[in-house]
């Protein structure tokens, strides 16, 4: 049980991470050539990505039956 945690807190670290970075190069792209060079793009996007993988996460944590990545093999029964 204590093996899932740890799987699903990596899993929860690295989604966020992932959203966040996505969306800080986002609003980077789009205060570049849309707003001139202001800022709230960038702090708009990679909020966006925190507030993404914080829901993930919410979602990973309240459904303890879900298996991310797994084939369950169900015996045949003869």
């Amino acid at each position: 049980m204590a093996e899932e945690h740890g799987r699903k807190w990596d899993r929860c670290l690295a989604d966020t991470a992932l959203k966040t970075v996505t969306g800080l190069g986002v609003g980077i792209v789009f205060s570049v050539l849309l707003f001139k060079r202001r800022t709230w793009p960038v702090a708009f996007g990679s909020g966006l990505g925190v507030g993404m993988g914080y829901t993930n996460c919410q979602n990973d944590f309240r459904s303890p039956y879900l298996i991310h990545g797994r084939m369950v093999k169900v015996k045949e029964q003869s």
